[in-house]
């Protein structure tokens, strides 16, 4: 079974997102493991889609030059293998339903539960529709994992009550990225969410300052960051890990 819950069992997780592939796969590797040693309780890994619909420039831009790289599933599966021989925290997978459906859903999740992949997140498939992939997901221990926007008001007690894993809260409208300000009511949308399910829940889009993660954490689970890591990658490139993984302590420490 997933082990999800773990992540969130010494207090609010951090949960860092880098794109598989970005700048190569060897550099993914190396920031993992900073992350890992640097306090990150949960890893979300993406794979690279060339329709990444729910990404702002940031994340795209990192999709584009993995994909340019020549990262295929494929190899991001032999990666995940790597670091699974001496890395336990929980790790999950961001891509698109695209990219699953194009593989084969069943061989592709079968492929996770084997090398130990706990989750999945589609950001692009929408509640109504998921049972194609969940019925999989239940048959091989994998957590589809359900996204709670601030547009899904009436649906959050629907969302929350079928919820594995964890639940991604969605602090903003529109596409990944850093933002100066986070508006949305994060305390009423997760005080549904507790009212209808015990799953943990963690909020991502826009965060990147300790001072956003350390607010967020007052209400949610964890806190998820994105863009701001890939930023950092894209700045630092090869020798990414090093100050990726003194980011992800900075933040760990701030939500503590």
């Amino acid at each position: 079974m997933s082990k999800i819950k773990e992540a969130f069992k010494n207090g609010k997780a951090f949960i860092p997102f880098i794109t598989c592939g970005d700048p190569d796969l060897a550099t993914t590797e190396a920031t993992v493991r900073e992350m890992v040693k640097n306090g990150a309780d949960l890893i979300e890994l993406g794979i690279p889609f060339s329709d990444p619909t729910a990404e702002g420039p940031v994340i795209q831009g990192a999709n584009i030059r993995a994909l340019a790289g020549g990262v295929t599933t494929d190899k991001i599966f032999g990666l995940v293998e790597k670091l699974r021989a001496d890395i336990s925290t929980p790790m999950v997978f961001m891509t698109y339903a695209n990219v699953v459906f194009s593989y084969g859903a069943e061989r592709f999740i079968g492929k996770c539960s084997q090398l130990g992949i706990d989750g999945l997140i589609l950001p692009d498939l929408p509640f109504e529709e998921k049972e194609e992939f969940l019925s999989v997901c239940k048959q091989f221990g994998v957590d589809l994992i359900s996204l709670i926007a601030p547009t899904s008001a009436d649906r959050i007690a629907m969302i929350a009550k079928e919820a594995d894993g964890f639940i991604y809260i969605v602090s903003s409208l529109g596409v990944t990225g850093v933002r100066t300000k986070i508006t949305t009511d994060i305390a009423a949308l997760v005080k549904v969410v507790r009212e209808n399910t015990d799953v943990p829940c963690a909020v991502g889009f826009g965060i990147s300052t300790p001072e956003q993660a350390a607010n967020m954490a007052q209400y949610a689970d964890g806190v998820i960051v994105g863009s701001a890591i890939v930023r950092l990658i894209a700045e630092h490139g090869t020798a990414s890990a090093k100050p990726v993984g003194e980011y992800v302590k900075a933040m760990k420490d701030a939500i503590r």
